[in-house]
């Protein structure tokens, strides 16, 4: 597929559910219809989980900010990658994943053929213009047979998709406030990222892009 302009106005004529790979779907405008709960829910999550720039284990300091909900958050220091029930920087429990957040991850799964979708993290970017994430995978969940859902809001962001190895070649969709992308099965362990994060000011986020994204970690 060829990448859309995300500044055409073409978005509109595009299927609402488009397949990116074996097991893997992107679900246009699928999280609109939660919109003011989804955002409602992200400031009180915030608000005892603030957003901070966590640190790879390499001792470089990640541009996109992050926070968590839900049983487990996933974190990064110098000693590795991982999974903790507890926020670092506060000392706490994650923040309870809300109702909101939990059934439109049951619902975008289902909607992706994987039934009985029960996330116990979820994983909270934010992203300003000029920051980026880098090909990778998740894989730091303990079983891969569960799928990855992974919503977009705010600014409009460019969402690359390959495969099992870093080098295989990469497909690039445009991600709008909405939009859901799910993947899993065959496609769970494909390179993704997002490319540098266009300059915009989106109508409800301002000049960021918010990403949630579920996984089944423990």
């Amino acid at each position: 597929m060829m990448m859309q302009d995300l500044f055409s106005g073409l978005t509109s004529a595009l299927p609402e559910q488009e397949n990116l790979a074996e097991g893997a779907v992107l679900l246009r405008g699928f999280a609109l219809s939660a919109e003011q709960d989804l955002l409602s829910s992200l400031s009180a999550i915030t608000e005892q989980a603030p957003f901070r720039h966590m640190v790879t284990p390499g001792g470089f300091t990640m541009s996109v900010a992050m926070s968590n909900c839900g049983p487990f958050g996933w974190v990064s220091d110098r000693s590795g990658y991982r999974y903790s029930p507890v926020d670092p920087q506060t000392g706490r429990n994650w923040p309870q994943m809300p109702e909101s957040f939990l059934q439109l991850a049951q619902k975008a799964a289902a909607k992706a053929g994987y039934a009985d979708f029960m996330p116990d993290a979820c994983l909270i970017n934010r992203y300003e213009p000029k920051t980026k994430l880098s090909l990778h995978q998740d894989k730091d969940e303990k079983s891969p047979d569960h799928p990855i859902v992974s919503v977009s809001l705010g600014l409009p962001a460019t969402f690359q998709f390959g495969g099992l190895k870093r080098t295989d070649p990469v497909l690039k969709y445009a991600l709008q406030h909405g939009d859901v992308v799910v993947w899993g099965g065959v496609s769970r362990l494909y390179y993704h990222g997002i490319t540098p994060l266009k300059d915009g000011d989106h109508p409800l986020l301002g000049r960021y892009r918010i990403n949630l994204t579920f996984r089944k970690a423990a």
